[in-house]
């Protein structure tokens, strides 16, 4: 007798689904031919130069608007489709994936909030036909990481202050270093309520900008990252209804964790693209350079160099695939972040051993930021296996391929 043992399930490694796939290549053909020529003139332009046409384009592919339900005009495909896209756009500009990725992390509390209220009053707005941007404010000059670390809270000092008067609040401070405050129409603010120590009365805000008491400070000079913008956002007596409040008074910790949670996953796939772009670029020189006689990519250094590179992209995009699959998939949003630790070093590695590809003289500094290796994160048992579930968002798992 012959017993056959047909597994049970599929796992696929190539193949996203299928919305998102169509979706990432439309994004990737976008990134290529439109971002990707324009990608030098951004990272050189001064500081307040603001491309509103790239813009355009990218919000009428869906980019402002890629988690957004499809019964508020969205295209409804989740952090993986945020993720997936993030990485598209990042590998031809990081700078213009983080306009399109801070408008949708500015999204996320009125997401997360569940008020279909708040969200008919903010989500169709951005299925117009002309790009709406949104940020998100929580930095400040003396308070950064103390509004993100709850055993930090206490020790927060001159936060933004919001007082209850009536049927509204009154919010008094200054917001710093915020991508898109420039021109976003609104902001989910995070602020401390009176009476409280430090920032443990945070509380969370959905507050338009374009409304007295609200100014916008000059742009940040950047080093990287030109193509968003960074600003100051002051408010003085602005007034915001008690309905836009998110999760109610003092519950803003707890939002901003879970939000933050929530994003690592995009901001894995922005610098899984960086990480993708330099690749590309040393791939494309290795096989136009030609040094003793035969093509770089044919020297064993190089070779080594580039499987190296592309190892660690794969092992990121992994991660990054498997942390967006759960934020859509299981709730609350994870607490740990296993695709960080791997994707931020690779846009850096990677980027490490590219001048080395094209040239001694072009070397960057070899004090490169290090994190710990995708390969011993993959052996740790707890990240081994998927745990599945089902939601809104439920996309399966795909892993790698770009």
């Amino acid at each position: 007798m012959t017993t056959t043992l047909a597994p049970s399930f599929e796992l696929n490694f190539d193949v996203l689904p299928p919305e998102i796939q169509k979706f990432k290549e439309t994004v990737r053909e976008f990134a290529q031919d439109v971002v990707l020529p324009r990608a030098q003139e951004l990272d050189q332009a001064p500081a307040a130069d603001f491309d509103w046409e790239l813009v355009k384009q990218g919000h009428a592919l869906g980019l402002t608007r890629v988690a957004v339900p499809k019964q508020y005009g969205g295209l409804g495909l989740g952090m993986l489709g945020i993720a997936v896209a993030m990485e598209q756009v990042a590998a031809a500009c990081p700078g213009t994936a983080l306009v399109f990725g801070a408008t949708m992390l500015g999204q996320t509390p009125i997401l997360y909030s569940g008020d279909p209220q708040l969200q008919a009053r903010y989500l169709p707005m951005f299925a117009g036909d002309e790009p709406v941007l949104a940020c998100n404010a929580v930095t400040e000059d003396a308070a950064g990481c103390d509004l993100i670390i709850p055993e930090n809270a206490r020790h927060a000092v001159d936060v933004m202050s919001a007082r209850r008067d009536g049927d509204h609040y009154v919010l008094n401070g200054r917001k710093k270093f915020i991508t898109n405050a420039r021109f976003a129409a609104f902001a989910s603010v995070f602020a401390n309520m009176e009476g409280h120590e430090g920032a443990t009365g945070l509380t969370s805000f959905i507050v338009d900008l374009d409304q007295p008491g609200v100014s916008r400070g000059p742009v940040a000079d950047k080093m990287g990252y030109r193509a968003c913008l960074g600003s100051e956002l002051t408010f003085e007596n602005v007034i915001v209804p008690v309905e836009n409040v998110i999760g109610g008074e003092l519950n803003g910790m707890a939002i901003n964790i879970a939000q933050s949670n929530m994003a690592r996953a995009s901001v894995a796939g922005i610098s899984t693209g960086v990480a993708q772009g330099a690749m590309d670029k040393a791939l494309n020189w290795c096989g136009e350079r030609v040094q003793g006689g035969q093509l770089l990519y044919k020297h064993q250094f190089s070779a080594q160099k580039i499987a190296e590179m592309a190892a660690k992209i794969d092992a990121a995009r992994m991660l990054y695939l498997y942390a967006a699959n759960k934020v859509d998939n299981q709730l609350p949003a994870p607490s740990t972040s296993p695709q960080w630790p791997s994707s931020s070093p690779t846009a850096w590695r990677s980027r490490s051993p590219t001048p080395r590809c094209r040239s001694s003289a072009r070397a960057l500094p070899a004090r490169l930021r290090r994190g710990e290796d995708a390969a011993r994160l993959l052996r740790r048992p707890h990240l081994r296996g998927h745990p599945g579930g089902a939601g809104a968002g439920d996309h399966g798992l795909p892993l790698p391929g770009r």
